[in-house]
């Protein structure tokens, strides 16, 4: 496997059940967050003075370091809003991508920070934070791209195998402009897409541009590059990545609040100077026309 720090699956591999990480200081255990089940998390989080988000061990979006300190941009925005919000502490639990929505809904975590695209599929299922960021999606592929694609149809047109990230918005992208499914090899996690492409199994890799510069900074001795972004086109309508933090459908009053400080923090700075850390820039604050609702009802 490549030499980055973490995968979605790695941190918590040695404990047969997943565990909980702090987002701070070592002495936030799991005993000390709180987990509603009856659509008042925030005044649950409060009373107990912690709250738990779901990740996915994705950097840049949501990981473990090697400290044992979970970070991201993702949580790293979400503990800010929530000491906004009078809560002090925030605790993580880790798992597959592809089933952050399902644990959320069962009631493991009172919230997703895992940059996850917010999609009209997903949205039947849970309720979306406004619009995180935004990114490109860009291709992995071997040092001088000797097949030279630049987006789906390129793709296509060589007939190129593709590694996808399970459960990720890129493979509907990818089928949306007509690669068949023959072209697409599913990997759980970012590593694996790169071991994809080093070993051959696959000629490219495809996320978004942020967690594909990541993944090489962090690899520096694999010999791949990283396309330049584009936004996919689906339906004749580019298609831009956009994430938000995701919640029951039941929390309105968390939401709200969330909503209310992360508009915030987009227009006053704060957000920006979170996130610079991780490879976002002022490029990746969503759009004022970028809105939830029309995602959300996107065909």
């Amino acid at each position: 496997m490549p030499a980055s720090h973490w995968t979605r699956r790695d941190f918590f591999r040695s404990s047969a059940v997943l565990g909980v990480a702090a987002l701070g200081a070592p002495a936030l255990l799991a005993a000390c967050s709180s987990v509603s089940s009856g659509g008042d998390a925030l005044s649950a989080a409060k009373k107990a003075g912690s709250i738990k988000i779901g990740i996915a061990g994705e950097q840049p979006y949501g990981y473990t370091d090697a400290q044992g300190r979970v970070t991201g941009e993702a949580p790293e925005v979400a503990r800010a809003i929530f000491g906004k919000l009078g809560v002090a502490n925030v605790t993580a639990q880790q798992t597959d991508f592809d089933t952050l929505i399902q644990g959320l809904n069962a009631g493991q975590y009172d919230m997703v920070a895992a940059g996850m695209d917010i999609t009209a599929k997903r949205c039947v299922s849970a309720t979306f934070s406004v619009p995180d960021y935004t990114a490109l999606v860009a291709f992995l592929v071997p040092k001088g791209n000797p097949q030279g694609i630049t987006d789906f149809d390129s793709a296509k047109a060589k007939g190129v195998k593709l590694a996808v990230e399970s459960g990720a918005v890129e493979k509907d992208y990818a089928t949306a402009a007509g690669i068949p499914d023959g072209q697409l090899q599913a990997f759980a996690s970012p590593d694996e897409l790169l071991s994809a492409v080093t070993t051959g199994r696959t000629y490219g890799a495809v996320l978004t541009d942020i967690s594909l510069k990541t993944l090489v900074k962090q690899n520096p001795q694999a010999a791949v590059e990283v396309t330049q972004g584009f936004a996919p086109v689906v339906n004749g309508a580019k298609q831009g990545e956009t994430g938000g933090f995701v919640f029951r459908k039941n929390e309105t009053d968390l939401v709200n609040q969330f909503n209310q400080q992360l508009t915030q923090m987009h227009g006053n700075g704060e957000w920006l100077k979170i996130v610079q850390p991780f490879g976002f820039t002022q490029g990746n604050i969503p759009a004022p026309d970028v809105t939830t609702e029309k995602l959300c009802s996107a065909s």
